[in-house]
């Protein structure tokens, strides 16, 4: 074990949820705490944000709590989200929008049913040279279930790429090793994220414990090998993507319909630290952490005014971030980890 890394910059995050109001209020500040300068916003709030003022007043929002943060921002792709729109949010800095097929995740209901109403929509992304991030499950139906509704999803990925091959992809949170066969087997302009949790998780991490179950749900042994096989492989098409995503704790334990979420914003850096340490890989994390990402989505950010040191010291995840009924439960609550994140110079 090394004792102490200090990455060349802090972290960017390409995945991460913070909600609106007061959950935002509390969360944002977690960024930083997990060693991250650059922060890929998703736009699955209630209403989504379809419009391009919507975003932009949601990036202020942001920025009130913590301006010290390059927040990246995001459309919810819908029928509003028409190739003008594309235009205007190129010109207004916007760099991608998220697909959600219909039904499948948290604020997902006016998601996709078909991809093709959208092709002349992907085509002026491509001309903008905008990211598209693809939630990469089917619905289920039929013989479509958790287990293999991002498999199923694979052939849609590969026929968008074949029709708008210039068009920067992002399979979001990969779960499978078929999710991440498939990025391989793509061009260059086709990439993924990989969560911390999912480097940790199987099946039965998260069958009977609704703080470990998310959407894409993991999955089984061979799968959590085939994502630390990709993030630790120094390949640039994987890269960070946290995918936090933090949900009132009376919304994660109820009995039936529990939300869908894994909160990890508090410890992000540490999580993979300790994964990418049982591997004995340490000296590919900051190309994961915070490179590759930063070079696919060509990042142009603010200089941040601290560094980020991972330091390996014993400390425990706490069991709540916040209080009362709308506190959320972070991954690994309760438990030690190897790692901590060392915020110097603020």
């Amino acid at each position: 074990m090394a004792g102490t890394i200090t990455l060349s910059k802090p972290v960017a995050d390409f995945h991460v949820h913070v909600r609106d109001g007061d959950m935002m209020k509390l969360v944002v500040p977690t960024i930083k705490q997990g060693g991250v300068s650059v922060a890929y916003i998703m736009p699955n709030l209630v209403p989504p944000l379809t419009s391009v003022a919507d975003v932009l007043a949601y990036k202020s929002r942001l920025e009130a709590v913590d301006q010290s943060i390059t927040y990246v921002m995001t459309l919810y792709l819908s029928p509003s989200i028409t190739p003008d729109v594309i235009h205007d949010a190129a010109k207004a800095g916007i760099t991608g929008v998220k697909c959600y097929p219909a039904g499948v995740t948290t604020n997902s209901e006016h998601g996709v049913a078909s991809y093709v109403p959208y092709y002349p929509t992907f085509a002026a992304m491509e001309e903008e040279d905008m990211v598209l991030n693809l939630h990469g499950e089917c619905p289920s139906a039929g013989h479509i279930h958790l287990l293999n509704a991002e498999e199923e999803f694979l052939p849609t990925l590969k026929d968008i790429h074949a029709r708008f091959p210039n068009l920067r992809i992002v399979l979001e949170h990969c779960t499978s090793a078929a999710a991440i066969q498939a990025v391989k087997d793509c061009g260059p302009t086709v990439a993924a994220t990989i969560t911390a949790h999912h480097l940790f998780l199987t099946i039965d991490n998260w069958a009977g414990n609704s703080f470990n179950y998310c959407k894409p749900v993991a999955k089984f042994p061979a799968d959590k090998q085939a994502l630390l096989d990709a993030a630790t492989s120094g390949n640039p098409k994987f890269f960070f993507g946290s995918d936090s995503a933090p949900h009132p704790i009376v919304n994660k334990e109820k009995g039936k319909g529990a939300a869908a979420g894994v909160f990890t914003q508090t410890h992000a850096a540490a999580y993979v630290a300790e994964a990418f340490d049982q591997l004995g890989k340490l000296d590919r994390i900051e190309a994961f952490l915070c490179d590759f990402g930063r070079q696919f989505y060509k990042i142009r950010e603010k200089k941040a005014e601290w560094s980020v040191v991972l330091k390996n010291e014993q400390n425990v995840v706490p069991p709540l971030l916040g209080k009362g009924a709308s506190a959320v439960v972070p991954f690994k609550a309760g438990e030690k980890l190897n790692w901590k994140v060392e915020i110097v110079g603020l």
